[in-house]
């Protein structure tokens, strides 16, 4: 026996003198990758509702939903696209095979701008009928959006696992490697933001779109040269199966033991196994979701191996297994709550309210600052807000509360959907006064003596927002779910933001055709000087209230991972403090 654990300790050196991390080696080839990858999907993505509407003659309203429905998919497609990562393909065949299909789908996008034949006619400002796009024009540009959805859901729940594969998690430096890397990861993501709204979107709405939109398919071309130059030096994980298999047994054999009575002591009585090498940490018994308990419950047909494993897992489960799909749906409610969160916070309309306001720098200016580009003032509240909670909001906060963080997640996560009812509420009282100040007659669109200026409120706590909510889900969800589940728990961030696009879409649908033929006039018109768009954010603020309320309902009832009951679910959580994660 001895000689038989020797043997396998000196198997485990073999492979882990194997291993050869390279770190910071490979950063300048994933960062760099990263970098691109962003400025060439951020400066297709952040200025499509111009485009639909001025280059292929969309209504408003079609373009709007329309890109609710393409962003709902292309953040559900990383489900798909975690799930084929951890079970067949390993994290770089993904990320090469996800950054091949975006640069084809910006390519595609670049080419309906580049050639006539492949875009309607051009429709000048005031036209009261404009050619729309034909159904072979339509289905080109859709093959592109196809081509950015595979792209984007094999690269989304990827990039950050396969950055830190490059450092050994079992060293001081590596540990710090790793939180190096996330820290320039959401540098290079907001960096890129800011280019494409302000360069990038300038190039495109006011000199050419064939060169704007050539300038994010020559990024992402080059982010591919990037990624594949560094192949001889990274580390690639091999799959290990898919985790969801494990669910979907618990789920299925709880199913079939369904009618089995429950017993006194489920904590000493159910099927307890946990594999020797298992990255997952050993969790407590709890008594939510006990229905669930009845898949760990041992029968005289059920067969366990000399190892102490199931024979048949399809038969019989562990309660680590129970356990780690009770953590799953205890995150079910806390991720509805984010969806409307979204819905809050990504305001649909912010674009079409700087083209109908006066955005002039200044008023003997002639340059105008394009639509898109107000985005920007969402994007530096957030980097400007990060440090200053880092540095001085957390330490002082620690005083107060004792906490290392000084406050938990979950307050966290409170603080960013109440500040989604502030912001619709400025949003509703901004539109009033930019409508009010609008000049009458039948001019289709005509711009309001109001600065676009007046967006920056709005937009600026939409960036706080997601600094508290947004941030907040991320480390709460990778914290939350088993740890062979990480993978699968960046893509539930993009899953939620997914949700939200389409309730969105269909809210906007909605609201368009109750309101169409009202007395009172519909309130998403074309024109939204015609129409009551302050009474929609009013709607959204409503439900964003309503949203506040039921998030406070669960995060009471709600037990941290490892918790064994509400008594200690904070002190359960401040120990997994200890774990760094910024993300």
């Amino acid at each position: 026996m001895a000689t038989k654990e020797k043997t396998d300790m000196e198997n485990d050196d073999v492979v882990t003198e194997k291993i050869h991390y390279r770190g910071v080696k490979a950063m300048p080839f994933i960062i760099g990758n990263e970098t691109f990858e962003k400025l060439g999907a951020i400066g297709t993505l952040s200025n499509l509702q111009v485009y639909l509407t001025t280059v292929f003659n969309m209504k408003r309203i079609s373009a709007t939903t329309l890109l609710s429905v393409f962003n709902g998919t292309t953040n559900f497609a990383t489900l798909f696209g975690a799930y084929f990562c951890d079970t067949y393909f390993g994290r770089y065949k993904t990320l090469g095979f996800g950054s091949f299909a975006s640069f084809l789908g910006l390519l595609v996008i670049t080419l309906t701008a580049a050639f006539k034949n492949l875009h309607p006619p051009h429709c000048p400002p005031g036209t009261t009928h404009c050619v729309g796009a034909t159904p072979p024009q339509t289905a080109f540009l859709y093959a592109g959006f196809g081509l950015l959805i595979i792209g984007a859901g094999a690269i989304r729940p990827c990039n950050l696992a396969f950055g830190a594969d490059q450092f050994n998690p079992n060293t001081v430096s590596g540990k710090r490697g790793i939180d190096s890397f996330f820290n320039w990861y959401f540098f290079t993501l907001t960096f890129a933001q800011m280019v494409s709204v302000t360069l990038v979107v300038y190039v495109q709405s006011d000199l050419s779109w064939p060169i704007g939109l050539a300038i994010p398919a020559g990024f992402m071309l080059i982010s591919l040269f990037l990624f594949f130059a560094g192949t001889k030096i990274y580390v690639m994980v091999k799959p290990e199966g898919s985790p969801l298999t494990s669910v979907a047994q618990v789920v299925a054999v709880a199913v079939r033991k369904r009618r089995l009575k429950h017993p006194p002591q489920p904590w000493l009585s159910l099927f307890s196994y946990a594999p020797p090498k298992s990255i997952n940490s050993r969790l407590p018994y709890t008594e939510q979701f006990r229905f669930l308990d009845k898949a760990a419950i041992v029968t005289p047909e059920d067969a366990v191996k000399s190892d102490g494993s199931a024979a048949n897992p399809w038969r019989l489960c562990s309660i680590q297994q129970v356990e780690e799909v009770k953590c799953l749906l205890r995150v079910l409610p806390i991720w509805a709550a984010a969806v409307l969160y979204h819905v809050g916070e990504k305001q649909q309309y912010v674009v079409f309210q700087a083209m109908q306001s006066d955005r002039h720098l200044t008023a003997a200016s002639t340059f105008q600052i394009p639509p898109a580009t107000y985005a920007v003032f969402s994007m530096l509240t957030l980097t400007l807000w990060v440090p200053l909670y880092d540095r001085a909001a957390v330490p002082f906060l620690r005083k107060l509360t004792g906490k290392p963080g000084g406050i938990t997640v979950l307050q966290r996560i409170g603080i960013g959907i109440a500040l989604t009812v502030v912001e619709s509420l400025i949003s509703a009282s901004v539109e009033q006064e930019r409508r009010r100040r609008a000049p009458g007659g039948d001019g289709a669109g005509a711009v309001s003596s109001m600065s676009a200026m007046w967006l920056v409120p709005q937009l600026s706590l939409a960036g706080l927002a997601e600094a508290f909510c947004a941030i907040g889900q991320v480390e709460f969800f990778y914290k939350e779910f088993p740890e062979n589940m990480r993978s699968v728990a960046g893509s539930f961030f993009f899953c939620g933001m997914a949700a939200a696009n389409y309730l969105n879409g269909f809210l906007i649908s909605v609201v368009h055709r109750a309101t169409e033929g009202s007395p009172a006039g519909n309130w998403l018109p074309e024109d939204l000087n015609k129409g009551r768009l302050d009474y929609f954010y009013y709607l959204v603020a409503g439900l964003c209230v309503l949203n506040f309320v039921y998030f406070l309902v669960c995060a009471k009832w709600y037990n941290y991972k490892g918790s064994g009951g509400k008594d200690d679910a904070i002190a359960s959580f401040e120990m997994e403090e200890r774990e760094i994660v910024k993300i």
